[in-house]
């Protein structure tokens, strides 16, 4: 090697290597270690604070007619299990918050993207959803229950409308959002608007979509919960209802710990579901 060539490849700057996957290994690792550590935590100060509440009953410090126990709680769910009372009404409930949660984000969605396409459209229904979205839910379970009924329909309307503005506005942020650039691009090549939308608008605003779905899955089950505390003879809203009106906590407790779950349980859903949209995305954009 000469002194010019061994000039030139002393100042050529090193390019970093690539992540071998030993590296890659343990980087997963060390994830699955910090995440299995935080569980770990977690069922900790759990346990410490179920023992400290059960203890400050037992000893008298805390009224467990105000606010219930541990024990009361773990009672009450045996024995609606056991009953299957709690089973029919966790069922009801998570019925009319998927059919509310589907309808309100398929709408919502599919108004918002096609928004884009319309300036006028979006000018003239910009109060309306503005409107709808300011509404409190629970002021519109009066009519909703008079216009849809007592039954099942009605929750699931509520719920819907519970998450229909949400979705709507965030897939109207994502296809505004998507980059002027390439449209004009697309625009300069005489594409039609039929495929400057599937090719650039629909994917950039399924990562919006997707964040949507997440923060719809809660409202979904308030606004069913909302309708069961209206009008119903089951559901988890009606039970929570029916327990606060005899002063029964624990049993009051008991159904939202089950609220909680099944919210998990459908957030657990929507993150499968968004890795198959944005599964989806890639390739469509990687298509073009």
């Amino acid at each position: 090697m000469t002194a010019d060539q061994e000039l030139s490849r002393a100042a050529a700057p090193e390019l970093p290597a690539a992540p071998r996957p030993a590296a890659r290994q343990d980087a997963a690792g060390r994830r699955h270690r910090s995440l299995w550590v935080a569980i770990v935590l977690d069922v900790v100060l759990l346990t410490i604070g179920l023992v400290s509440w059960q203890f400050a009953v037992d000893a008298g410090s805390v009224s467990s007619l105000l606010y219930g126990s541990p024990e009361l709680i773990w009672q009450t769910v045996v024995r609606g299990l056991g009953s299957g009372a709690m089973l029919h009404d966790a069922a009801t409930t998570a019925v009319e918050a998927l059919c509310g949660f589907v309808i309100g984000n398929v709408i919502g969605a599919a108004v918002g993207v096609g928004l884009w396409c319309s300036r006028l459209v979006e000018q003239m229904l910009r109060p309306a959803i503005a409107l709808l979205g300011a509404t409190p839910i629970a002021a519109l379970a009066p009519i909703v229950i008079v216009w849809a009924g007592t039954g099942v329909s009605s929750k699931v309307v509520m719920s819907a409308a519970s998450v229909v503005v949400t979705a709507l506005v965030l897939a109207f942020d994502g296809a505004r959002g998507t980059d002027p650039l390439q449209i004009r691009m697309l625009r300069s090549m005489r594409a039609p608007t039929r495929r400057v939308f599937r090719l650039l608008v629909l994917p950039s605003s399924l990562t919006n979509i997707c964040g949507g779905l997440r923060l719809t899955a809660g409202l979904a089950l308030i606004g069913a919960i909302i309708g069961e505390f209206i009008s119903s003879d089951s559901g988890l809203g009606h039970a929570i209802l029916i327990a606060g009106s005899l002063y029964d906590v624990p049993t009051v407790l008991a159904n939202l710990i089950v609220v909680g779950l099944l919210s998990l349980v459908l957030l657990a859903a929507v993150g499968r579901l968004e890795r198959v949209i944005l599964r989806w995305r890639f390739l469509a954009m990687a298509g073009r």
